[in-house]
Formats: structure tokens, sequence, C-alpha cells
């Protein structure tokens, strides 16, 4: 892969300074990088929760406490862990040192954690962290990318404590707390995953053509 270096302007909405240069060719660098600012920008509302899609990023759908975005071929499923936001959870991540890339993150008081699992030629990405985790499913080529937006997105997560109470209070998580605490993919979810292996497959053998 090309080594990218580039340079993305930062409002003082988001991080109060001016130019900060990003190395994409490196995970960690971009993780650290876009984590440790105090990342206040949103332009997206969801129910109990807002955050911000970077330029380039296109919201789809939603469904329950979770979203569905797609860019250059790449779909992303975010999952919010309301439940474990309100009582404040630990995050219990083991680095599994047969994966592509896994790593666990703290940063500005902030837990989660990155997994990274190839197969045919293929990237499943699981990025949790702010008790929001966003999936995704992409070639090498786009990986770093697709770790990008996802940063973004994970770290302008910002909670409403009265609206989450007020679900917790109407029972809205009612049936629904086991599958949020362990972000477990409907089957809907499972299926739009399996059917983006077979496009990229078809899209990278059309480009090799």
């Amino acid at each position: 892969m090309k080594k990218m270096l580039i340079l993305i302007l930062l409002t003082a909405v988001i991080s109060g300074c001016t130019i900060v240069r990003i190395d994409t060719s490196d995970i960690d660098n971009i993780v650290n990088v876009v984590l440790s600012k105090d990342n206040t920008l949103y332009n997206r509302v969801g129910r109990g929760y807002k955050y911000y899609i970077p330029r380039g990023v296109s919201y789809i759908d939603s469904t329950d406490l979770n979203e569905k975005f797609y860019s250059e071929g790449v779909y992303y499923f975010l999952y919010i862990d309301a439940i474990g936001y309100f009582h404040q959870r630990e995050v219990d991540f083991e680095e599994d040192s047969d994966a592509y890339y896994s790593k666990e993150i703290d940063a500005r008081d902030k837990q989660g954690y990155i997994l990274i699992k190839e197969q045919d030629d293929l990237y499943y990405i699981q990025f949790m962290y702010n008790f929001a985790k966003i999936e995704a499913v992409t070639t090498y080529s786009k990986l770093n990318d697709v770790i990008l937006n996802a940063s973004y997105i994970l770290s302008t997560v910002q909670f409403n404590d009265n609206v989450i109470e007020l679900m917790l209070n109407d029972d809205f998580f009612t049936a629904r707390e086991e599958t949020y605490d362990i972000f477990s993919a409907v089957e809907t979810i499972e299926t739009d995953l399996s059917r983006q292996y077979i496009e990229l497959v078809d899209q990278e053998e059309l480009e090799s053509r």
C-alpha cells in the first residue's frame, strides 16, 4: 500500500487547534491522533446520543440504536451500548495474537479495542470505543481509511443521560439488554456483512482485469 500523508484541518470546535498531520499508513497513529482530541462536533442525532459523520461517509438507515453507513464500497455498522454506558461497565477484552491487528484502547479516560481479522484477502473490523462499536468488512487498500472514518465517528459519540434514563424507565430495553450488552449482530446485519464479502470480491476481480 502506498504511504499516504494527509493534512486534516480540525476546526476550533473539534480540537481547538489548527492543523493536525496524520500518517494514514499507520493504524496506531490514526487512532492515537484522532482519539486524543476532545471532539464535540456532531451532525447526526440518534436516540439518546449524537455524533459526527465525516465527509464522504453517508448515513443509510437505523434500527433501534444501531445505524448503518456507506462510503466508497464499504458498509459501516454502528452499535450503541446505552446500557453499558448507563452502568459505566468496564471493557473486557483480551488481545488476540493470531489476529491481523488486536489492541486494547484507553484514551481520554474512555475504553475500547480494535480487532481486525483477515480472511480470503478481506478484513473484518471490530472497533469499539466509548460504549459504541463499528463493524465493517473491507479490502486492504481501504483498511486504513475505514479505521480513520470509524475513529472520527466513535470519538464524537456523546450520550444524553436524560433520554437514556427515560428509555430505561420506559422499558425500551426490555428483551434487548442482552443484545446491546454484547453488541450481537441481528440476522439482517449478518446478512448484509455476508453480502458485502461477495460484493468486495466481485469488485476486486473486476479491478484486476
